[in-house]
């Protein structure tokens, strides 16, 4: 049942069973159709996400010049060509942008003119990017490209691949080796892909180059399952009694699945096998079942990038565990689709689990004998993972939860609510 502002989410009926296959990866997907508008001629791509983000994505090239036709399967995913402008998202369009000598107005829904922005142009501007009006740190804004970008090397001040993909799209067109340091790994989707579309890359492990000018050229490439979406099925199995699932055809990129090794920590019944390689991305299948007993733990800095988006639902297992679990250094949840960091203490608290803020650490006291209150309403804000976060209660408990804008989950991960009650046995 739902209304214009809240999904009532009931509890399922049974346990979680079976085979489970989640949509494709959206990372991946944005910048298999970003890549591939860029390139000279025709990609075939196979697996592509269809949500609201990635229809941006398309939207954004083909209003730049190039030519879509990528289909709805039968499976949901997109499939078919793009063909690129060869020679001829916010953050990573701007790196797109960069090149070439156009006049582009970048801007974004509410959440994304509330992200900082100024972390992106300032490498772009010093390759020889312009963006107006001067100083501006929030979209919308105009960006002035320049056919004469200079190759840099640049010290991120924070793990971001945005920033990262940004940078190195900007120095596939520079003249000279554009190298990225970062102060901890981030996701490398883009150093990975990149040599597939025919440019020299280097991809370490907290550093990313690339030697321009380079002419990309088409190429066909699959797209593996989202990790991100996976680990909330794997979390609701984890919390539904009886359940146990094998999620197929993941990508099980290090840099990704963070949250399987947390989880692991936790005393978590969790398990990844490889199985293949989609270029030069692991992919295979992550086996959970419902855990009883599980425990808090530490989650170290170094480890956030691998796990950033996957923290809401971790956080609700957390809540179920016993002791404290602690995330370090996660004051990047602040500019995501809204404030995570606070959402996720303030929606505890109605569950009446302890849980703060120390700094930029985010700490959750367990509570094995969690019980949902009667009435339960918690707000997304609009947010698809806290969307999907505050589904899990209603979904795994004895009680209906009701979830304000729950909606939004059609940024990554439309067929939530299908695949869970088709996955209950």
């Amino acid at each position: 049942m739902s209304t214009s502002e809240a999904t009532v989410i009931n509890p399922l009926p049974g346990p979680l069973q079976g085979t489970a296959h989640v949509p494709g990866d959206k990372s991946i997907s944005h910048r298999a159709v970003l890549f591939s508008a860029m390139a000279e001629g025709t990609s075939h791509l196979e697996g592509v996400l269809d949500s609201e983000d990635v229809q941006s994505s398309i939207a954004a090239v083909r209003a730049l010049g190039a030519q879509v036709d990528l289909q709805k399967q039968p499976d949901g995913l997109l499939a078919g060509t793009v063909t690129g402008w060869g020679a001829a998202g916010p953050r990573l369009l701007m790196g797109i942008v960069a090149p070439w000598p156009i006049t582009v107005e970048i801007t974004g829904d509410a959440s994304l003119q509330k992200r900082p922005m100024r972390r992106i142009t300032a490498p772009l501007m010093k390759m020889g990017a312009r963006f107006e009006p001067a100083g501006q740190e929030l979209l919308p804004m105009t960006e002035l490209g320049s056919v004469n970008l200079k190759a840099i090397t640049y010290d991120a001040p924070m793990a971001s691949a945005q920033l990262k993909t940004a940078v190195l799209l900007a120095g596939v067109f520079a003249d000279g080796t554009t190298t990225l340091n970062e102060p901890a790994p981030s996701r490398n989707h883009t150093e990975l892909m990149l040599p597939d579309y025919g440019v020299p890359t280097t991809a370490g492990t907290r550093v990313a180059a690339v030697t321009g000018p380079a002419a990309m050229h088409s190429c066909d490439l699959r797209v593996p399952g989202d990790p991100s979406s996976a680990a909330f099925l794997a979390c609701a199995a984890l919390l539904k009694p009886g359940s146990r699932l094998a999620i197929e055809d993941v990508s099980l990129n290090p840099a990704r699945i963070g949250f399987a090794r947390t989880l692991e920590r936790m005393g978590a019944d969790i398990a990844t096998s490889h199985k293949g390689q989609d270029g030069k991305e692991p992919f295979g299948t992550i086996e959970v079942a419902y855990t009883e007993r599980l425990r808090g733990c530490e989650v170290p800095p170094q480890h956030i990038a691998s796990l950033v988006d996957e923290i809401p639902v971790l956080a609700l297992v957390a809540a179920h565990a016993r002791g404290v679990t602690v995330f370090r250094e996660v004051g990047e949840l602040r500019v995501k689709e809204t404030d995570r960091l606070a959402a996720v203490v303030d929606g505890l608290a109605k569950l009446g689990v302890d849980a703060w803020e120390e700094g930029d650490d985010l700490c959750i006291e367990g509570n094995p004998d969690l019980v949902v209150p009667d009435g339960l309403v918690l707000d997304s804000q609009g947010d698809h993972r806290l969307a999907m976060t505050w589904a899990l209660l209603g979904l795994t408990g004895t009680k209906p939860v009701a979830v304000e804008h729950f909606e939004s989950v059609a940024v990554s991960y439309p067929r939530f609510l299908d695949d869970m009650k088709e996955l209950c046995a």
